[in-house]
């Protein structure tokens, strides 16, 4: 089959691989979208823990059933999306130590074939065609994750989405107005910041205007509910955005650790901190069914051919997407 294949630090080859060899209580799919993520971008840079070469990279698919399945209700035939959280544990507080991610250090889906355990595997939402499905999985399920299961969003909540444009974030998004919030975004981009206002966002704020955090104060107050994966030094900028009683809610650090934590200001307004990354498998099927129940699509911001899966990672380490970035083998 072909795959695209990581051999070596920030190199990436398209071409022929040996075929999937499924072990037992595993299905064989032929992936007909892949969807790449931040992840990808970082294994391929050589800038992620546990990197190991070569690779086929890929968290994100969703494809057509080859074989196996059937002891959990699947046949070839069928259309299926793959959950890309592996071995996560009985908990679900945390995960376990035995968690992975599909894509490293398990081949990925940026094939035209992988094998995976059955029990990864959902029927594909009905509303939603291929190269929509195969992007909902990661992102989706660490957006679904960190509004409900961590932060616990109520409806009519006022909540901010620093760094709008990349998968999570959107899902965030989407995710919140569909659950009735009152939904504000931040981001360097002013065309992005409109674009979020057309999904359903009341407004938004440049965040390379140092004058931002005031101006959210002034035009929407503060925030109950705070999503990030920036970190660095514009996190205490989140603690002064957030109202009392608030939650930040963080899965990366993208421009590293704070700088320092502004403990006084967190233990006065009585914030929450929250930690979060990928989601349980409960997190996986609560994700599926809201999507469905409000019918929400992903938004797809550009689709490549496999044999130009090297334009999409350009685009990718540009910053140039609204959505996510979809692969087709």
């Amino acid at each position: 089959m072909r795959a695209a294949l990581f051999p070596s630090v920030n190199e990436l080859q398209v071409g022929e691989v040996a075929d999937p060899a499924p072990k037992a209580g595993e299905v064989v799919v032929e992936l007909k979208a892949a969807a790449l993520n931040h992840r990808d971008l970082w294994i391929k840079l050589g800038k992620y823990a546990g990197l190991k070469w070569p690779i086929i990279p890929g968290s994100d698919g969703a494809g057509v059933v080859v074989s196996g399945g059937e002891e959990v209700g699947f046949r070839p035939g069928d259309e299926v999306i793959l959950c890309p959280s592996l071995n996560w544990g009985d908990s679900p507080a945390a995960q376990a130590k035995s968690f992975e991610i599909l894509g490293l250090p398990r081949d990925g889906t940026l094939a035209q074939q992988i094998a995976i355990p059955a029990a990864q595997l959902a029927a594909k939402p009905a509303h939603l065609s291929f190269e929509e499905a195969a992007a909902l999985p990661l992102a989706g399920l660490t957006a679904y994750r960190a509004l409900f299961s961590r932060a616990h969003l109520q409806a009519g909540e006022r909540v901010l989405i620093n760094g709008i444009g990349g998968g999570v974030a959107l899902f965030a998004l989407q995710f919140a107005v569909a659950d009735g919030a009152e939904v504000w975004v931040t981001s360097s981009s002013n065309d992005k910041i409109a674009q979020a206002k057309a999904l359903g966002a009341k407004g938004g704020f440049n965040y390379n205007d140092e004058t931002w955090p005031k101006a959210a104060e002034l035009e929407a107050g503060a925030f109950d509910v705070i999503v990030d994966s920036a970190g660095g030094a514009g996190f205490g900028n989140l603690v002064d955005a957030a109202a009392p009683g608030g939650r930040i809610v963080f899965f990366g650090a993208t421009c590293g650790d704070p700088d320092t934590l502004p403990m006084r200001k967190v233990f006065w307004k009585q914030l929450s901190l929250l930690g979060t990354t990928m989601g349980s498998p409960d997190d996986w099927q609560a994700m599926l069914a809201f999507v469905t129940e409000h019918q929400i699509k992903p938004q797809v911001s550009a689709t490549f051919p496999l044999g130009d899966a090297a334009a999409a990672f350009d685009l990718m380490e540009k910053g140039g997407q609204f959505g996510k970035i979809v692969v087709l083998p």
